[in-house]
């Protein structure tokens, strides 16, 4: 199956990057290699380091640039971005763009488990390596479970579903994602079911937690943002409020002054600020984007520019 993504944002986060043509620029989430494609019309002699973790993207990306003398192409995780760069002698970037989340090639394919609306076996990994979704469902306990899904799903009925959850594997382990869908969709009031598929909450939840999500963003933001110099800009698309949540906060501790109290006279901790944002408030997609891609509904783009 091709790598199928439609790009959220696109001309919007690309222009936000203020690219130079000399420039060296990074798309820390490749994908299908959209936002990398645009941003590679922007360059003459500039370099686009185009990083992701997927199999899948890395061999999209490799074929679709194999004939771009500016591209190149790292498998790893963007949480990583300074090590992947500096082993490779880069050391500052004019820019870094992040579409945080999961891919519509990831979702839409079948076998990798993302979807509670096919059948398939339960895995969610975007590395495609390390512990599955299955792993977690079958052998945390009912208070980590309950856990994940109220911090990552923020499910008011993660105590219920994390029971049903526990309930259900003691009678056989569950392994596929209708089955889990099932589960969570039998132990939510009739009401709630009205109100969308129930399972979506949990299997946000449990993909965050196999895939290191936030944890990476966080990591991630600090190194996009170590390499940046002076002028640089970083470009950030979430798509929901626990990543924006982190994207806003850390932009505003960059873009924070002094931080002494009002009453104090004169500054005495010295803090200037490192970074200004380029948009107050997220850019969000248009209604024509919106009609093309119902996906792009929760995206948000923000971006600053290090000083």
């Amino acid at each position: 199956m091709e790598f199928n993504h439609i790009s959220v944002l696109l001309n919007e986060s690309v222009a936000g990057l203020n690219i130079k043509e000399n420039g060296v620029y990074v798309d820390g989430t490749a994908g299908g290699g959209g936002h990398s494609a645009e941003i590679l019309k922007h360059l003459k002699n500039g370099k686009l380091i185009s990083i992701d973790r997927d199999p899948d993207a890395i061999k999209t990306v490799c074929e679709r640039f194999k004939d771009e003398p500016n591209s190149i192409i790292i498998k790893g995780c963007f949480g990583n971005m300074c090590s992947l760069l500096n082993n490779r002698g880069i050391y500052q970037v004019d820019g870094v763009l992040l579409d945080i989340g999961v891919s519509s090639h990831q979702l839409d394919k079948d076998d990798r488990g993302f979807s509670y609306h096919k059948d398939a076996l339960l895995d969610m990994r975007m590395s495609q390596s390390g512990k599955t979704a299955a792993d977690l469902v079958n052998n945390l306990s009912y208070e980590e479970l309950r856990d994940i899904i109220y911090k990552y799903g923020e499910d008011k009925f993660a105590p219920a579903i994390a029971k049903g959850i526990v309930q259900a594997r003691e009678e056989q382990p569950i392994t596929t994602t209708i089955q889990l869908a099932e589960i969570i969709k039998s132990s939510v009031p009739q009401r709630v079911r009205r109100e969308g598929h129930p399972a979506r909450k949990t299997f946000q939840a449990l993909r965050i937690e196999v895939n290191g999500e936030l944890s990476q963003l966080e990591k991630g933001l600090d190194d996009a943002f170590e390499l940046l110099g002076k002028g640089g800009r970083l470009a950030v698309i979430t798509f929901h409020s626990l990543e924006d949540r982190i994207v806003k906060q850390r932009m505003a501790s960059w873009c924070r002054g002094c931080t002494c109290p009002k009453d104090f006279p004169v500054c005495v901790c010295g803090n200037k600020p490192k970074a200004k944002l380029i948009n107050r408030k997220p850019i969000e997609p248009s209604e024509e984007e919106l009609e093309n891609n119902q996906r792009s509904r929760s995206a948000k783009l923000r971006i600053c520019e290090k000083i």
